[in-house]
């Protein structure tokens, strides 16, 4: 199966809530999850990370420690291999962007209560930040 290797940004700020993105388009359209997408070639993890979340956060980001990994599958049989950083905002103004139809700051009982992407809050939980 063709791989194609995806980045994500999680972002914490000092109340606890998670920095979140309503996706705009597939996959998961309409859905709540973690801002990021595909690293382009020759580009790092975390100059990935950076770029998206400016796109689809309109914020500025310090990328930090892998948090985890996810596989997701895609269309036409294509697997996502999602590696998630921690982030640290520092810049920006937060603003949809690019394929993101919202962006927003998420208390944990916020987050549970809007329609997620597959797999989204099993992984927060899993990584302790649920």
């Amino acid at each position: 199966m063709p791989r194609v290797r995806c980045v994500g940004g999680i972002a914490v700020d000092g109340s606890g809530r998670l920095l979140m993105i309503r996706r705009g388009h597939a996959p998961a359209a309409g859905l709540w999850s973690i801002p990021g997408g595909r690293v382009e070639p020759g580009e790092s993890d975390a100059a990935a990370v950076v770029r998206e979340m400016r796109e689809e956060t309109g914020l500025d980001v310090a990328v930090g420690a892998l948090v985890g990994t996810v596989e997701r599958p895609g269309p036409g049989g294509v697997v996502y291999e999602i590696h998630d950083y921690a982030v640290t905002a520092e810049g920006g103004v937060l603003a949809a962007g690019d394929d993101a139809a919202d962006a927003r700051w998420l208390t944990p009982g916020e987050l549970r209560s809007l329609p997620t992407a597959p797999g989204v809050i099993t992984a927060l939980t899993g990584w302790g930040l649920l």
